[in-house]
């Protein structure tokens, strides 16, 4: 009859609309995809073979790009470790979410032994918004969004916790500093250079090995129990002091830090090779970043940031522009280069979209959605800014191909032969050691002809008041609804250092607290 004829019409109209939306938004919400987060530690644009470094040592990870889709313009949201990582894991720029300084004008800040604070409790991060969705969740390496008991990984959102609060820095005596415990969920297991060990002279250390062994097991653990997963996997071995295990170590042309490239790039293969084997590679996204820049200042010692100026610490390219690939056999076309401008946020909106979750309605999300750019590449690029961030300042922004400068700085000193965040680059007017405002006349380089940034572009040029003329009322309307986040990065105190982390006294490895004594971190 015709109640019944119109009922299932109706049910037809339902499914229709769902496969649409499967199709449109994550290719099937039903058959949520996992996620795998690879954020790598101070790599360099230019340390993959992919992207045109020198001694090819990346083989694996170049093989991931030929199988998946590279980004040519992939950026990470502030040029140094901890707020890079906390605007990945909201979604937000470090300005709203409170991972800056206001002890100082455009200082880098970040999460020492020594920092008070971390991740506010009213940020909203990915592991926690991924549990709509019945993910599993495991961080594996560094974290960094603070140390103390509260802000720690897994009661922050994730499931599991393998890894450390902070890098790898030492050794040190456990007197005037403690060393980095080393996490297995809630509970410190040991610390580093004491239990878990790395010779800074030698360089030796199995902590890579270990960490992907982790990964590995995880995949297998959380594959056999039908969940689908994310797996954030930020080993650090690529940071100062530089380490790798027996099978890298010494093998690389470019030396030890080499070594650990060469080291992450195997562990990239075995990852993405577990997934084949395991027959879920098809429905798992992986995703492969870094941080921030390369360490120029390291000289040698440190990575590759190909054509660009500069590197961590600094809002040049060199600093904030980095490795990109996009791996998803079956669904992201195979061997595809995109120009679409991206950002460290845009993972946090694209894994929400892909698991089927809606983005926090009630805040500013910084980070777009990339499926559109990701599943289909004859979708044009999505036009939206770039911001360069350095602490509390915002120093340029890139629309399409024009970067504008309105503050620039470089470092400190005063020879302007000895750059040291700039090593062996020398631009006038262009690498500085003061800080210059130029607000009222941003400098201006077209960075698709001038990676580099090396060719001012003339005030008074047609190019240059056209450019401007679309940047200008963008930077205004930015600035003009921004508001920022209470400040995180402003206070130390030495009394909140790691001397008696959560399961230190399962391990009779607590440490004396000395007496607290906050003061304004020196940044």
């Amino acid at each position: 009859n015709t109640t019944n004829l119109l009922h299932l019409l109706s049910k037809m109209l339902i499914r229709l609309s769902c496969m649409v939306l499967c199709l449109t938004v994550s290719h099937c919400l039903v058959d949520r995809p996992n996620i795998i987060i690879m954020l790598m530690d101070d790599m360099g644009w230019g340390d993959v073979g992919i992207n045109g470094n020198w001694a090819k040592e990346t083989p694996f990870i170049d093989k991931m790009a030929a199988e998946g889709m590279l980004f040519m313009n992939f950026y990470t949201a502030n040029p140094l470790c901890s707020p890079s990582r906390a605007a990945l894991m909201t979604g937000r720029l470090p300005i709203r979410n409170g991972f800056y300084s206001t002890n100082a004008h455009a200082r880098n800040a970040y999460t020492p032994q020594t920092i008070v604070g971390g991740i506010h409790e009213y940020e909203q991060l990915l592991p926690k918004l991924l549990k709509e969705a019945d993910y599993k969740s495991k961080i594996i390496g560094k974290w960094h969004l603070g140390h103390r008991r509260q802000f720690l990984p897994c009661n922050r959102g994730f499931d599991e916790f393998f890894g450390s609060g902070n890098c790898h820095f030492g050794p040190f005596n456990d007197v005037k500093t403690p060393n980095m415990p080393v996490y297995k969920d809630d509970k410190m297991v040991g610390r580093y250079y004491t239990n878990f060990t790395i010779g800074k002279m030698t360089g030796l250390s199995n902590v890579s090995q270990i960490f992907l062994q982790e990964g590995l097991s995880f995949i297998e653990k959380v594959h056999s129990d039908g969940n689908p997963f994310f797996l954030y996997w930020t080993p650090d071995a690529t940071h100062g002091p530089n380490y790798a295990s027996p099978m890298f170590l010494g093998k690389s042309i470019r030396g030890r830090y080499g070594d650990a490239v060469m080291e992450m790039d195997y562990c990239v293969g075995k990852i993405l090779q577990k997934l084949k084997e395991l027959g879920i590679d098809k429905n798992t996204f992986v995703f492969f970043t870094s941080d921030n820049g390369a360490a120029t200042y390291r000289g040698s010692a440190g990575g590759d940031n190909g054509p660009f100026l500069c590197g961590k610490e600094t809002t040049y390219e060199g600093g904030m522009r980095e490795p990109g690939i996009a791996w998803w056999p079956g669904s992201i076309p195979a061997g595809t280069i995109t120009h679409q401008l991206g950002n460290i946020m845009d993972l946090f909106t694209t894994s929400l979209t892909l698991a089927g979750v809606k983005p926090p309605q009630d805040r500013i999300i910084d980070g777009i959605d990339l499926c559109p750019v990701l599943l289909d590449e004859s979708v044009p690029v999505i036009n939206r800014p770039i911001w360069y961030y350095r602490g509390n300042e915002m120093m340029a922004v890139r629309v399409g191909a024009y970067k504008a400068h309105y503050w620039m700085w470089t470092g400190f000193g005063q020879d302007p032969l000895k750059f040291t965040l700039c090593r062996g680059q020398y631009i006038s007017n262009v690498t500085v050691h003061d800080q210059i405002d130029h607000t009222d006349k941003p400098i201006l380089f077209n960075v698709n002809r001038d990676p580099g940034e090396k060719y001012i572009i003339a005030f008074k040029s047609k190019e240059y008041k056209a450019a401007m003329a679309i940047i200008d009322p963008i930077v205004k309307e930015h600035k003009a609804n921004l508001v920022p986040g209470v400040p995180s990065l402003n206070y130390c105190d030495v009394a909140v250092q790691n001397w008696a982390p959560p399961g230190c006294e399962d391990l009779d490895y607590c440490l004396p607290v000395p007496d607290s004594n906050p003061k304004l971190c020196v940044w």
